[in-house]
């Protein structure tokens, strides 16, 4: 195996995370507000109101700022793979590529046929084939995101593929399988519907500012009923694919599942910690409870991650250590049949070289054997699959509190309106303002569960991180890291001050 330079390696998952970070600041409000977008002017048309053409251009202008700066962003996620992370593109590539492929031939050329006609078309074409472009670019920017799901789905549970071991890759055997797997579907509706969710809220905290500052009154009201009832829908929907998207990492990604649930040691009918401190410096190998004090609904955990209340779910201990009776074999077990798998790779194409055709195929025939340990070959210690616990564990249970939370604010929101006391309910417009961020920072930290959360690896169980890079100097990488950082602190700069510019001038300017 090669020396590997982990300061290569983390400058580069740094540059991802700040790439992907903040191009995420900019997808939620993209996806969310493009179907609000569609909606209000669904009304305009129905109703043939000029006040509803008004709100439908003024939020039409702030999603067209978002989703511009949005588009840059993304282009420079996708070069990294070229850039920084070359083993990983060389290894997947024919897989990984494919969804990423369809994104940008597929769904950007229904976003950008459209785009145009959303935003100039208001006076050059009819009101019916206005509202249609309109929906063409919220449905475009959600197909968008279908295929990078896809692909980052893929990435959590790999399937659809087959390893060539002549040329060390892996290679699509059946997209569908890609496309289909439950993880992608779980990922796609989830990470949809709470963008969804997001863009309610960023809609629902200027309205709200408006109302406290007696400005743009009945615009805002509007906005806020319309927004609280899809907001309501998507959050609803949230919670019930979140549900299945823990489901899911029961059975793909268990050990992701014990980091964000803090669940050190396995049982029968295991509770769910409903709230919970964990001990500062607490190591997985110090055979101590991870919480210094928990709140814990009993049969939770089984029955969400195993849909029976007796259900058996794997702890932090069992996945490293082995289960012997719920059939768990120890990660130890594992490295050395990833060794020796590689150990037969080696064997297999030493041997093709000498023309040793029996050589060979014992080879391949020993490799086949522990191919699918392939990655664990590549750890340094069994405690190595654990991903950083206390991280995964707070993003995932802040995200779900606030999940809960503002479920609640879209019931308020409603109530309050049915009994016209919006621009009463002072305390509750606050709480509209500051909800945005609060969902905001959880839609973020829903990436962090994801990403961090299936730690060490690139490709779950199959390649990990410290692999996956490229293999350059650190202070390459050094340079580009302090150059996007500079570039995207001068872009979120500009679009906050373009933002807040709009928002003042307001509907009447939109």
């Amino acid at each position: 195996m090669n020396e590997i330079d982990l300061g290569t390696v983390n400058w580069a998952r740094a540059q991802f995370t700040l790439t992907a970070m903040y191009h995420w600041l900019f997808v939620p409000i993209t996806l969310g507000l493009s179907f609000l977008c569609a909606f209000f002017e669904s009304i305009y048309v129905r109703t043939g109101k000029e006040e509803w053409k008004r709100l439908t251009r003024f939020w039409m202008t702030l999603f067209g700022i978002n989703f511009s700066i949005g588009i840059a962003t993304g282009i420079i996620l996708e070069f990294q793979f070229g850039t920084n992370w070359s083993n990983y593109s060389w290894m997947v590539g024919d897989i990984f590529g494919a969804p990423l492929a369809i994104e940008g031939i597929f769904a950007f050329f229904i976003e950008a046929t459209f785009f145009a006609v959303m935003f100039f078309g208001w006076e050059r074409t009819s009101k019916g084939f206005h509202l249609f472009s309109t929906w063409m670019v919220a449905i475009g920017s959600n197909l968008s995101a279908l295929w990078i799901l896809v692909a980052n789905a893929w990435m959590q549970n790999p399937v659809g593929m087959a390893f060539n071991p002549d040329t060390a890759r892996y290679e699509m055997q059946n997209i569908l399988e890609v496309i289909f797997s439950p993880t992608a579907m779980s990922k796609f509706t989830h990470a949809t519907s709470s963008s969804f969710v997001v863009g309610a809220l960023f809609v629902i905290s200027i309205s709200s500012f408006y109302l406290l500052r007696k400005k743009h009154v009945e615009m805002a009201k509007k906005s806020i009923i319309v927004a609280s009832v899809f907001g309501l829908l998507a959050g609803l929907f949230t919670a019930f694919t979140g549900d299945e998207s823990a489901y899911d990492n029961a059975s793909s990604q268990p050990m992701k599942l014990a980091a964000y649930e803090g669940l050190y040691e396995g049982s029968r009918g295991t509770s769910i910690v409903a709230f919970g401190i964990l001990n500062r410096g607490w190591k997985v190998d110090d055979g101590k409870s991870p919480f210094a004090f928990e709140v814990s609904i009993p049969y939770g955990l089984s029955l969400f991650a195993k849909r029976e209340l007796n259900g058996f779910v794997p702890g932090m201990k069992d996945l490293i250590y082995g289960n012997q009776a719920e059939g768990i074999m120890p990660v130890a077990e594992k490295m050395q049949k990833g060794k020796a798998a590689i150990a037969d790779l080696a064997a297999y194409k030493a041997a093709g070289k000498a023309g040793d055709e029996a050589g060979r195929t014992a080879a391949l025939t020993r490799f086949k054997t522990n191919q699918e340990y392939l990655g664990f070959g590549y750890l340094s210690r069994p405690e190595e699959v654990v991903p950083p616990v206390a991280t995964t564990y707070y993003s995932f249970h802040f995200m779900v509190y606030v999940g809960t939370a503002v479920i609640f604010l879209f019931v308020f929101f409603l109530m309050s309106a049915a009994k016209d006391r919006l621009t009463e309910n002072r305390w509750l417009l606050r709480a509209g303002v500051i909800s945005f961020f609060l969902v905001y920072l959880a839609s973020e930290l829903g990436w962090v569960v994801a990403e961090v959360g299936r730690q060490p690896w690139a490709i779950q169980d199959m390649l990990p991180v410290k692999m996956a890079s490229t293999n350059i100097v650190a202070g390459n990488v050094q340079t580009t890291f302090v150059m996007f950082f500079v570039l995207f602190a001068i872009l979120l700069l500009a679009e906050i001050k373009i933002m807040l510019k709009q928002i003042n001038i307001g509907p009447e300017g939109a």
